[in-house]
């Protein structure tokens, strides 16, 4: 990385957790955390460095000693394949380590607020040469991103078979309270209401059922979400499985994204769904003769 642009980009210094980026210089490193736990590495210490070009030449039985640098910060940034793996250094110190002369192997590039990532990308491909593309992150982690996509529609998909599940419970109970109030609808009808008014009710009821239950469920939802990381480490902890998670989901905390769009659907499809759970019993009732509904025992 170049040291004079790195923080404008990235913000890379906001994640080291021991050290200091200001002491980074051509024969020196900062190790994510995990590698350095891994290779007993901590600040200070001294450190070789292989690359594929010190293999090559040994293949080529060239002597190429590996390069020894000094440790001046560990970093943390809560990805597991970053955290696990990487090594930061000065773009001179890369070159060198590659072979690669006074070239980079890749651009990093931040967008101004208000330019989105595939807009971004096409004004720099217009520009670029042929040779060289500019891809943004969805580009780059498309394959991880279609399988988060693909989970999220899956869970929309049950979540929506849950929800026909819980209006089939109201219409029971809708039902069953035409059945144990039939004298009650049979003396409102006696007193002047008319059938809609009378499945008008139901419809009401339902549609109080649903409103009740979306805001106590986005209550317990937005609860979860806050405490999300601690049941997430606990149940992880009970079951031994914290390396598990991070070695297939690469995070070590579960990230979230709340879409105002996507709870906007929700909520209107679940409210709509339990109001149309009352249709059935509000018909029911609405059929009841007033004579008949208040013989009714």
């Amino acid at each position: 990385m170049d040291l004079g642009s790195i923080e404008k980009v990235t913000q890379l210094g906001a994640y080291v957790i021991a050290g200091s980026l200001d002491d980074l210089d051509d024969d020196s490193i900062i190790l994510s955390d995990q590698l350095a736990n891994s290779i007993g590495a901590n600040v200070g210490d001294v450190v070789e460095v292989y690359s594929p070009l010190i293999i090559k030449k040994m293949n080529a039985d060239s002597v190429f000693l590996p390069r020894q640098v000094r440790v001046v910060g560990i970093l943390h940034k809560g990805h597991q394949q970053l955290d696990s793996s990487t090594a930061y250094g000065t773009i001179r110190l890369a070159q060198d380590l590659f072979g690669i002369g006074p070239t980079a192997q890749g651009i990093d590039v931040r967008l101004a607020p208000g330019v989105g990532d595939d807009e971004g990308a096409a004004r720099l491909n217009r520009v670029l040469p042929d040779d060289i593309r500019a891809l943004s992150w969805e580009d780059s982690f498309s394959d991880f991103l279609w399988v988060l996509n693909l989970e999220r529609s899956m869970i929309f998909f049950l979540l929506l078979f849950i929800v026909i599940v819980a209006a089939f419970s109201v219409t029971s109970s809708l039902l069953i309270s035409v059945v144990r109030k039939t004298r009650e609808i049979g003396l409102l009808g006696a007193l002047g209401a008319r059938p809609r008014e009378v499945a008008a009710c139901f419809c009401a009821q339902g549609l109080l059922i649903g409103t009740l239950g979306t805001l106590v469920g986005l209550g317990l939802g937005f609860g979860m979400l806050a405490i999300r990381n601690d049941v997430l480490r606990w149940v992880t902890r009970i079951m031994h499985r914290q390396d598990v998670f991070e070695r297939f989901y690469q995070f070590s905390d579960l990230p979230s994204h709340i879409s105002g769009t996507t709870i906007a659907l929700i909520v209107v499809l679940t409210i709509v769904i339990s109001t149309l759970a009352g249709i059935f019993p509000a018909w029911r009732a609405a059929r009841l003769k007033p004579v008949e509904a208040l013989r009714s025992e």
